[in-house]
């Protein structure tokens, strides 16, 4: 196993315009906060890009086998999807709005899991969930996807904007192994680190596989799978970068791209009106069901 997966020592061979989504028409800025940071993208509407960043993480061949080779069956994405779902977006609400003792907490739990992924010798990659370089890759796609919504969501941040809410990501990755010596000192060497680390993106049959499984929803109910899986496509594809979306094997048009961004200006629209604690109840909700767990010592994840 590497002890390093990223070289930044060269120029980036690939640029923002193939390792993140194009938007050409976003809602004006409506958010006045002059200083935003990661709680500012707490947004139960950002859930539409969830499955696009499960993909753009599983895209590291080492975190594609250690999560569909996972020997943890009770966290499994396929036979458990709704526990799935509930113990990641756990994981960010307390690394985002979590106290110190809260994160060490979750930390161990996760850990528990973690020490269980690991390549056996019939894995055709080497791994290890603990490799803090594995982590921050998963981190960095995490902070992508908050972004990227938020963006969305609420409009372009400016340059300043978009530093303090790249500085407040950090606990996405510390709440875990990550150093933050790991963690891009700024915004623009984020970008860098970004594009170069996506020079290792790529799709072996196997996980791409699991990932179409995830992708037309074969894991939940075929009523509710007829229903969801066309709008779930339609947006994972749209929250792909053209770099993803190749190994991926999508086609997305210039009309498919108007479409996504016509639904995101009407949905921005509707948001403005919905009180705070409408949008973002859901992480009030996992806050308050963590906070229970701890106390009454049941099992995080």
């Amino acid at each position: 196993m590497p002890t390093t997966y990223v070289d930044l020592a060269a120029p980036p061979r690939l640029t923002t315009a193939e390792t993140r989504i194009t938007i050409t028409q976003r809602v004006p800025r409506w958010n006045r906060k002059k200083d935003v940071d990661l709680t500012d993208a707490l947004d139960f509407w950002s859930a539409a890009g969830a499955a696009a960043n499960v993909i753009m993480q599983m895209s590291w061949p080492e975190v594609g086998y250690g999560v569909a080779e996972s020997r943890v069956e009770s966290g499994s994405l396929v036979r458990h999807p709704w526990k799935r779902l509930r113990t990641t977006a756990q994981y960010l609400a307390v690394a985002i709005l979590g106290t110190d003792e809260e994160r060490a907490a979750y930390r161990e739990a996760v850990n528990t899991a973690h020490r269980q992924v690991r390549s056996t010798a019939e894995s055709p990659v080497s791994y290890n969930a603990f490799h803090r370089e594995l982590q921050l890759w998963v981190a960095a796609c995490l902070f992508i996807f908050y972004e990227d919504t938020h963006q969305l969501l609420y409009g372009k941040l400016t340059d300043e904007q978009a530093e303090g809410f790249y500085q407040s990501a950090m606990p996405i990755g510390t709440t875990l192994q990550v150093l933050e010596a790991q963690w891009p000192a700024t915004r623009a060497d984020f970008d860098a680190y970004w594009n170069t680390a996506c020079e290792r993106v790529q799709m072996t049959p196997f996980v791409h596989e699991y990932l179409m499984h995830l992708v037309q929803l074969k894991m939940i109910n075929p009523v509710l799978r007829l229903m969801l899986a066309p709008l779930l496509r339609f947006l994972t594809i749209g929250f792909l970068a053209p770099v993803f979306r190749n190994v991926m094997g999508f086609d997305w048009t210039d009309t498919d791209r108007r479409r996504f961004e016509h639904l995101f200006l009407f949905v921005s629209f509707v948001n403005r009106f919905l009180p705070k604690s409408l949008r973002n109840g859901n992480y009030a909700v996992l806050m308050t069901d963590l906070r229970r767990r701890i106390r009454h010592n049941k099992a995080l994840i």
